[in-house]
C-alpha cells in the first residue's frame, strides 16, 4: 500500500488517530517525527493485537470436561481482560465456562489458555523480559525510567523487583533441579557447540569479590557488611587479527559461574558448567588462578587429572615484593633485588628464587616475623612449582595472569552491585546475579519461556 493510501486509512479510524497524523505530520524535525510515529505505531498495534484477540473470541470455543465430574464446561458469557504489554495495555472480551454440576473449579478461559497466559497475570512475558533485561544493567528505578521512555509503559520499580525475585527463583529452582540429577548419577545435557570452537583450548579460572550487604534483613539501616562472592570463568582461547596484522588471543564462548557462599558451593556449580561445555573433551584444558588456597583445592578435585595449573604470574610477583621489602626495606636494593627475582620467576628459575629466600630466612635468625615472611614466600613458590612453569606456559600460546577472570569479575559484580550507597539483601542480590549470570551465559530467554507466574498489578 502506497503511504498516502495508508495515512488516508488510518485517519479514516476517527478523529483520535488523526490526531495522531496530524502529530506526525506537524513534526519539523527527525526526532519529532520518530515520536510521532511511534506514538502512532505503537497505537496501531494494540488496535490490530485487539482485533485479532477479538476474532479469536468469536470463533467457536471448545470447552474441555470438568476435571472432577467429567461433564462438559458451559460458556457463560463474555468476561473483559486486559494486559499491559511492551506496545500498551491491550483489552479484549473472552468466553468463560463453569461446570454444569457446579463444581469448584473457577472461572475457565480457553483462550487464555491457548495465549500462554495464567488465570492472575496482568503482564505480557516479553514486557516482563525486557524489565528483567534492564534491571541487569542498571537499577530498578532506571528500568524504570528507561521502560517508559523507550515504549511509553509505566511498570514502578516494584514491579520489577518482584519479577526479578521470580525470574531468580526459576533459574535457582532449575540449578538445584541439575544438580540432584548430577549427584544422583545422571547425565547432564552438554551445551551445542561449534566443532571449530569444540578443538580450541578451555581456559578455566576463579577469583572473589566483596560485595556490601545489609546487617539486618528486611532493613536498609546500620553499616554496610562485606561479603565475598566467588566468580569462575570458562572461555575458549581463540584468536583474531588486530589492524597491524598480527594474531592476538581473544576469548570466545565464555561462560561464567558466581555464588554467594563458600568454595564448595562455586565447586557444585563450576563442575555443573564444565561438564554441559564438555570440558574434559577440550584438546587443552587449563586452570589460571591467583594463590587462594581455596581456588587451588578446587582446582585439585575438579581439574587437576586433566588441567594444566598455571599461578597468575602477577600474583606470584607480589609475593615477591613482599620478600623484598622484608629483607631490604625501601632501599633501591629492594628494587635491585625484585627485578632480578620478578626476571628469573618469568623464566623459569624458582629453584634460585627458593634457595635465595632459604638463606635470607637464615640470615634473619633473630628478626622472627622478616623470618616467618621469607619462609612463608618460599614455601609458596616451592609449592606451586608445577605452576610456575611460565616459558614452557608462554610457548604452548597460554596466558600467564588472571586478568580474564578479574575482566569478567568487574563486569559481572562491580559494575551493578557496587555502586555508590547500594548495600543488598542476600535474597535480592542472589536473584539479579542468577538474572546477570543467564544474560551473559546467553540463557536469558530461557527464563521467560513459556511465563506463566501472576505478575503485579500496575
Amino acid at each position: 500500500m502506497e503511504i498516502p493510501c495508508l495515512m488516508a486509512s488510518i485517519g479514516a479510524m476517527g478523529p483520535v488517530w488523526q490526531e495522531r497524523l496530524d502529530a506526525l505530520e506537524a513534526a519539523t524535525t527527525l526526532t519529532g517525527l520518530v515520536l510521532a510515529a511511534m506514538v502512532l505505531t505503537r497505537a496501531l498495534a494494540v488496535q490490530i493485537v485487539e482485533e485479532v484477540l477479538a476474532a479469536r473470541s468469536s470463533a467457536e470455543t471448545a470447552w474441555p470436561p470438568c476435571p472432577h465430574c467429567g461433564r462438559r464446561l458451559r460458556s457463560k458469557g463474555r468476561v473483559d481482560r486486559q494486559v499491559a504489554t511492551s506496545i500498551g495495555l491491550v483489552r479484549w472480551k473472552r468466553r468463560v465456562g463453569r461446570c454444569p454440576g457446579g463444581c469448584a473449579v473457577g472461572q475457565v478461559a480457553p483462550l487464555d489458555d491457548a495465549l500462554g497466559l495464567s488465570a492472575g497475570q496482568r503482564t505480557s512475558s516479553e514486557l516482563v523480559s525486557l524489565a528483567c533485561l534492564l534491571a541487569v544493567y542498571v537499577p530498578f528505578a532506571t528500568a524504570c525510567a528507561i521502560l517508559y521512555r523507550a515504549i511509553g509503559v509505566h511498570a514502578p520499580a516494584s514491579a520489577i523487583w518482584d519479577w526479578v525475585r521470580k525470574a531468580g527463583e526459576r533459574a535457582q529452582r532449575q540449578f538445584e533441579t541439575e544438580l540432584a540429577a548430577l549427584k544422583a548419577g545422571g547425565a547432564v545435557e552438554a551445551e551445542v557447540i561449534a566443532e571449530k570452537i569444540r578443538q580450541l583450548t578451555l581456559i578455566v579460572g576463579g577469583d572473589g569479590v566483596m560485595v556490601p550487604f545489609r546487617p539486618t534483613a528486611g532493613s536498609p539501616k546500620g553499616p554496610a557488611v562485606w561479603r565475598e562472592v566467588k566468580v569462575a570463568v570458562l572461555a575458549r582461547l581463540g584468536q583474531r587479527t588486530d589492524r597491524h596484522g598480527r594474531l592476538v588471543t581473544r576469548l570466545v564462548h565464555r561462560r561464567l559461574v558466581a555464588v554467594l557462599g563458600d568454595i564448595d558451593a562455586l565447586a557444585d556449580r563450576l563442575r555443573l558448567e564444565a561438564l554441559r561445555q564438555r570440558a574434559w573433551d577440550a584438546p587443552r584444558l587449563v586452570w589460571v588462578s591467583d594463590g587462594a588456597r581455596g581456588l587451588w583445592r578446587l582446582f585439585d578435585e575438579v581439574f587437576a587429572s586433566h588441567a594444566v595449573g598455571i599461578l597468575d604470574f602477577y600474583h606470584a610477583a607480589g609475593q615477591l615484593w613482599e620478600a623484598a621489602e622484608v629483607t631490604f626495606g625501601f632501599r633501591p636494593s629492594a628494587q635491585t633485588w625484585f627485578h632480578a627475582a620478578r626476571h628469573n620467576l618469568r623464566h623459569g628459575q624458582v629453584d634460585a628464587i627458593v634457595a635465595c629466600l632459604q638463606v635470607e630466612a637464615k640470615a634473619f635468625w633473630r628478626a622472627n616475623d622478616r623470618r616467618k615472611v621469607l619462609r612463608r614466600v618460599a614455601d609458596y613458590l616451592d609449592r606451586h612449582r608445577a605452576h610456575l612453569r611460565f616459558p614452557d606456559f608462554k610457548d604452548m600460546d597460554l596466558p600467564l595472569g588472571s586478568g580474564f577472570v578479574e575482566s569478567a569479575v568487574k563486569w559481572l559484580v562491580q559494575q551493578r552491585f557496587k555502586g555508590v550507597g547500594m548495600r543488598w539483601s542476600e535474597q535480592g542480590f542472589s536473584n539479579l546475579l542468577l538474572l546477570r549470570l543467564a544474560w551473559a551465559n546467553d540463557r536469558f530467554d530461557q527464563l521467560f519461556q513459556p511465563y506463566s507466574t501472576p505478575s503485579p498489578n500496575f
